[in-house]
Order: structure tokens, then C-alpha cells, then sequence
């Protein structure tokens, strides 16, 4: 199942509405490095709302996807991060200490934002 990736002026907007396996990860990786490089989008804000666990793989292409979102000119935002996800990343050694964070969608639009003006 691919995950969809809207666009939004300069934005690409993720909302992940459904559990992550490995495959669907490693293919939303590949889908958003491509919309990235085929949009020229300066900013991607990925909601993680109804995501309510993951595991260390899942955990490492996040990670991973923010970093190359970086290599490819797109700040990245993530909201809506749950506690069990919060506290799995800490615990796996995943520190996004350099990546925003908001609440919700909306806010992480203005957060986003503000990151791209600095």
C-alpha cells in the first residue's frame, strides 16, 4: 500500500493513516525522494498522528527520510508524534533533536514556514 503525498504550493504534505510495515516504508522513502526531485519542494510536513507504535526498522527510515529530504534541499517537519513513538525513538537511539515539531497538520504548515524564512 503506497502512502499518499500531496502537494501544496512549495509543500508536500504526508499524512500516515495506516500501520507501517517495512515494505510500505521503504516504498514511501523511495516515493517521497522522487515527489521531492520531480516538484522541487522546499518543505515536507509528515503527520504521524495515527501512528501508535513502531519498531527499529521503521524508526531507522524515518530518520533516514528526514536526512535525505535535507541532502535534497526540503526542511522537514513531523507532527502529531504519539508518546509510544516518542519514547521508542529516544530509547532505539533515533535523535531528531535538528528536525521541528508540531502538534497537528496545521501547525506544523506554520512551523514549516517560519523554518523556510529563517
Amino acid at each position: 500500500m503506497r502512502i499518499p503525498i500531496l502537494k501544496l504550493h512549495n509543500y508536500l504534505l504526508i499524512s500516515i493513516q495506516i500501520d507501517l510495515d517495512d515494505q510500505t516504508a521503504i516504498q514511501f522513502q523511495e516515493d517521497l525522494l522522487s515527489k521531492i526531485h520531480e516538484s522541487g519542494a522546499t518543505g515536507v510536513v509528515i503527520d504521524l498522528t495515527s501512528v501508535d507504535i513502531i519498531d527499529s526498522f521503521i524508526a531507522k527510515v524515518l530518520g533516514d527520510v528526514v536526512t535525505m529530504s535535507d541532502l535534497m534541499g526540503a526542511k522537514v517537519v513531523l507532527t502529531g508524534i504519539q508518546p509510544a513513538v516518542a519514547m521508542t525513538l529516544i530509547d532505539l537511539g533515533i535523535h531528531l533533536q535538528d528536525v521541528p515539531t508540531a502538534l497537528d497538520l496545521e501547525q506544523g504548515l506554520i512551523k514549516l514556514r517560519q523554518e523556510l524564512e529563517d
